[in-house]
């Protein structure tokens, strides 16, 4: 299999190490205002690529998606809304896996909240502060951003453009305690109305790029082989990441490949909870099969951006009614149709960077010749192929979803994240 490294910017060979299973960790949401396409193209991508090495090379997986359950976001929304910031973390997460699940994503191995991670998070920051790398005022701990003059090389930006598209992105540059605008804080000291936790430097709570890092070198060792995400979190989140880790030790690299999903948009600009302009999913799946929306995900190429456009999720709709009807279709007696050809083609699909939309050609092709075949034709083997590479590897329920029963829906459903309380909240 080769799969594009955004590090490399080339492509590359992926198999797993000697005796390890493959350790996958892709950032998870801030649970408010979810779960748009763009959320659903990015986890579906990720998806399909641990279906493909689990079900068709056989490759353990460990999977790690986590959940920033504590974050500066969230905390503006509780108070802007007066709402607890528990309760909007709790709401919107279980928004995001009932979507999940209905869209039949496989459940990460690992489902951890950022909050559950704090020890690791204060051992990460120390050894960063003893190693130089990071530094401490008043109450607050920095990233040194010189340490990392290849800041940029993730994302492909120049030295000059960082600071611009860090503040952006939430960057602020004209924190007095900081001695580069670029530093980036690993622990923030905390503010009235905040949670927070004791640490030895004050209560407070931690960074953002920060917690990632404690939470897959906690769950999936010093390597990872694919760490990644939406493509607007090359940088700065994931550029902080390689920078932060580098002091810590470890093998080399620290991920073995970056994987970046593109931007899905909305009337010219990409779709985020920032700007507001958001297509839900369970909006459309009030209206839609999950199949439907999975194959309108799935019809473009992962590395590619694209534009919101329903008239492309009714043909979607066209495409699953074909699925389920193939899948259903009653099996004959007489010669057996050959459906040996679908699947290397699938494979090969697959293995050539995530080809998605020419893996969901070739199950339409399937499905096609399936329905095609005299009312006589013995159809068995072809549907049995048809639910290997739609159902187990593409994802797809092959039915409708009235259709799926009880205990198959709770076999889909995703666990609760592993979340802890903070401390205290500071008072207002």
């Amino acid at each position: 299999m080769r799969l594009y490294n955004s590090l490399s910017r080339q492509m590359e060979r992926l198999r797993p190490r000697a005796g390890q299973p493959v350790g996958v960790y892709v950032c998870g949401i801030t649970p408010y205002d979810t779960t748009h396409l763009g959320h659903a193209f990015t986890y579906t991508v990720f998806d399909v690529l641990i279906r493909h090495m689990e079900t068709v090379h056989g490759w353990p997986v460990r999977y790690v998606q986590n959940l920033t359950d504590v974050d500066d976001d969230v905390l503006l929304r509780a108070r802007n809304t007066g709402e607890a910031w528990q309760d909007i973390v709790s709401r919107w997460t279980r928004r995001f896996t009932d979507d999940m699940a209905a869209l039949r994503l496989r459940p990460p191995d690992h489902f951890p909240g950022a909050t559950a991670y704090v020890p690791q998070v204060l051992q990460h920051v120390a050894r960063l502060v003893d190693a130089g790398a990071a530094y401490v005022r008043d109450g607050n701990v920095y990233y040194r951003s010189s340490l990392a003059p290849d800041l940029g090389r993730l994302a492909d930006l120049a030295a000059d453009d960082l600071l611009a598209v860090a503040n952006e992105r939430g960057n602020r540059p004209d924190d007095p305690h900081k001695e580069e605008p670029l530093d980036f804080v690993l622990w923030q000291s905390g503010q009235p109305g905040e949670p927070v936790w004791q640490s030895p430097w004050g209560l407070g709570r931690p960074g953002w790029h920060i917690e990632c890092t404690a939470m897959s070198w906690s769950l999936l060792g010093e390597q990872v082989d694919v760490h990644g995400g939406g493509r607007d979190l090359a940088f700065p989140h994931h550029a902080c990441e390689i920078a932060q880790a580098a002091p810590l030790g470890g093998p080399r690299p620290w991920v073995r490949f970056w994987v970046h999903v593109a931007m899905v948009g909305m009337d010219g600009a990409k779709m985020s909870k920032s700007l507001g302009n958001l297509v839900m999913v369970s909006d459309l799946l009030r209206e839609h099969e999950p199949d439907t929306v999975r194959l309108y995900l799935l019809r473009h190429h992962y590395r590619t951006p694209w534009e919101w456009d329903p008239s492309r999720l009714t043909e979607c709709a066209a495409w699953a009614r074909t699925l389920h009807a193939a899948a259903a279709r009653p099996c004959g007696t007489g010669v057996e149709l050959e459906p040996a050809s679908f699947g290397p083609r699938l494979v090969a699909a697959l293995d050539d960077d995530l080809n998605t939309p020419e893996a969901v050609r070739v199950v339409l092709d399937l499905a096609d010749a399936v329905l095609d075949a005299g009312a006589g034709v013995r159809v068995a083997a072809a549907q049995d192929v048809l639910r290997t590479l739609a159902g187990r590897v593409l994802g797809l329920w092959l039915r409708p979803y009235a259709e799926v029963g009880p205990a198959e829906r709770r076999a889909a459903a995703w666990p609760a994240p592993e979340v802890a309380p903070p401390l205290t909240v500071l008072p207002a």
